[in-house]
This record gives structure tokens, sequence and C-alpha cells, in this order.
């Protein structure tokens, strides 16, 4: 049984919550409480597994709750946050203190009856996440040598996928890339908006021009495009160009967007002139389409399972034969740009 505990400053939720997950023969809702204080005691106390928490409380914030925690008595969390500016850019402050996932509330993104089995999915995953995985960075790449090795890739295209951890992750890429990193393309499993903020935030964070992917925009070097939540995005090309494709769709691997959908058309548009990475996560979401593009002559680099929060798209990967070479976070971006100066000679 995983141990769940409950925390949110409504009733509503906290109810809703209870009688959902109950249903589930493997979680035991051990209790529920109304904000960080109620929780702190009850922790100590009933000893969760792991815990969903709001953002937006009374007394203590979550967040401020969230760093405490991960301080003095880390447990895997998952965040369910309101889909407004303020939740959203707090849930993403809540990945980078080490929250393991991220939802939407009922009534936003989601009704009760569709995010029920999607936060029981996520809290059995978060159960059994290690920890000290999502609190160590990695050490920085060094991006000196790396702008000699771009100035002849503007043909050449990065595509990443990641799931839970990769929020993290990606940051400490995509801050080693140079200003004039390749077109890239990133599929980060995150709810509908939250991509939006998840874009800002590395924005700032990186010298890229990181924005979400709108339907038609081109793949230039300097740019990350991120596929925005709730729909998939495709890399076409016409003629020298490279572009966008921002779609609806049936989910696939039950996610939407997909990393395997855009694996795929990165296969086809772009073949032996991309370089594919697949990051820490739970599924198998990407193999597949990671296999596609090395068969079409893309080289291909998996995240090692040291590195990783959860080893699980990675590892399906490697076990597909789609990866070539399996790397720790912190030499993911040198490689990277290796082999893209390997193929531009």
């Amino acid at each position: 049984m995983t141990r769940v505990l409950i925390v949110d400053d409504s009733a509503v939720v906290r109810q809703i919550f209870s009688a959902q997950l109950a249903r589930d023969p493997e979680l035991e809702v051990v209790g529920t409480a109304p904000d960080p204080y109620v929780a702190r005691d009850m922790i100590v106390q009933r000893k969760p597994d792991v815990l969903t928490l709001d953002i937006e409380m009374p007394r203590m914030d979550g967040l401020t709750f969230l760093k405490k925690l991960m301080h003095f008595h880390p447990i895997p969390v998952v965040v369910v946050s309101s889909l407004t500016p303020a939740g959203g850019e707090l849930a993403l402050e809540a990945l980078a203190a080490g929250a393991v996932d991220v939802m939407c509330k009922p009534g936003s993104a989601f009704t009760v009856g569709d995010m029920a089995p999607l936060l029981v999915e996520k809290l059995k995953n978060a159960a059994g996440v290690n920890l000290s995985r999502n609190r160590q960075p990695p050490p920085a790449s060094d991006p000196g040598s790396e702008l000699k090795a771009l100035t002849r890739t503007t043909n050449q295209i990065l595509a990443i996928g990641a799931s839970t951890g990769g929020t993290v992750a990606l940051e400490h890429i995509l801050k080693a890339f140079p200003p004039n990193a390749p077109g890239t393309v990133v599929t980060q499993h995150m709810p509908e908006q939250f991509t939006t903020y998840f874009a800002a935030r590395l924005k700032e964070l990186t010298r890229l021009d990181v924005r979400e992917g709108r339907d038609g925009d081109s793949v230039v070097p300097g740019v990350a495009l991120i596929a925005p939540g709730n729909k998939h995005m495709l890399l076409r090309r016409s003629g020298a160009r490279y572009y966008v494709q921002v779609r609806d769709g049936p989910r696939v691997n039950r996610h939407r967007p997909s990393v395997d959908v855009m694996f795929r058309s990165v296969a086809q548009a772009a073949g032996r002139n991309a370089v594919g990475v697949i990051l820490t996560g739970m599924g198998g979401d990407g193999a597949q389409g990671l296999l596609e593009m090395k068969q079409a002559g893309a080289r291909t680099i998996a995240q090692d399972e040291q590195s990783c929060v959860v080893f699980g798209m990675p590892k399906v990967a490697i076990d597909v034969g789609a990866v070539d070479q399996v790397l720790p976070l912190g030499r993911v971006a040198g490689e990277v740009f290796k082999l893209l100066e390997q193929a531009a000679v």
C-alpha cells in the first residue's frame, strides 16, 4: 500500500481527493491537512509515503513548506495547483525545489473524472522516486569550446524528450547552450498552460530564445520551442526551412504532447541532421520515436540511471536499441555539441 497525505486548504478538494484515491486498492489515504502546520504533525505521526500539496494556502504557502520539508524530512510530493499565472509560476518553482510532479486542480484544466486516474498514477510513481537525484544538480558544462562547434550547424536539429524530473534536467542542459545553439524542439510532459510558464522561465535562465511552440514557428539556431501542454508538436521541413506544426489528436502513450510523436516527426523531417536526447521520466514515451530517429541516421543519447529522477523513459529506449550513448546529465550538452560538430564536417 502507498500511504498518501492530502494537503489542501479547500475542504471540498480534500473530500474529492480522498474519495477518488480510496477507490484504488493500492493507495491508503492516511490523513488530510488544511495547512502545512497540521501536515507537519501528520507527517511525523502517520508517516506517509507521498503527499499531494496545494501551493496557495494561508498561514504558510506550499512552496515555503516544500522547501522546509525537502531540507528536514524529504518526502515525494506531487503539487496540485490551480491554473492561474501565480499558480503556474509557483508550481515551476516547486519542481525546482524538489517536487516530483505537478498537475492541475479539478475545475481548471481537468474535471474530477479526468484527473483522478492521472493523480493515482502520479502518486504511485512518485512514491518510488529517489529524491536525492532530484536535489543534486550535475556539474555544469563548459560552453567555451562549444561555440566553435556550432559555426557550421545551422541545418542541424536537436530534439529532447522528458517527463518526471525533466524540468530541472532541461534547465541544466539549456543553461550550457551558447546563443547560437542548434534549433531545438522539446516535449516535456506538463499540463496545459504550465508549458507557457516553463518556457518563460527557461528564457530567463538561458541564453536562448525559449518559447512555447506555435503552429508554423521556424526552428532556427538560438531558438528552443517547447511543445504546448495538451497539444502535439511535430517538426516539418519545407525546402531548407524547418518549422513546427502544433496539433490536437489522440493521446499517445497516454500523453499529449507525446515525445514519440515529436521524435517520429524529427526522424522524417531531419533524419541524419538531428540529435535526439531522452531524459528522465516515467513510462516508455519516446522510445519508439527515438528508435526511428536512429534508424533514419540521427545520433541518440539517453540520460543514465544514476542521474535520472526516474529511469523509465531512458531505460525503455535503451532496451529497444534506440540509444547510441548513455550519459550522466552533466555530460549531455557537451556530447550534443561534439556530435553536431562531427556531422557538420
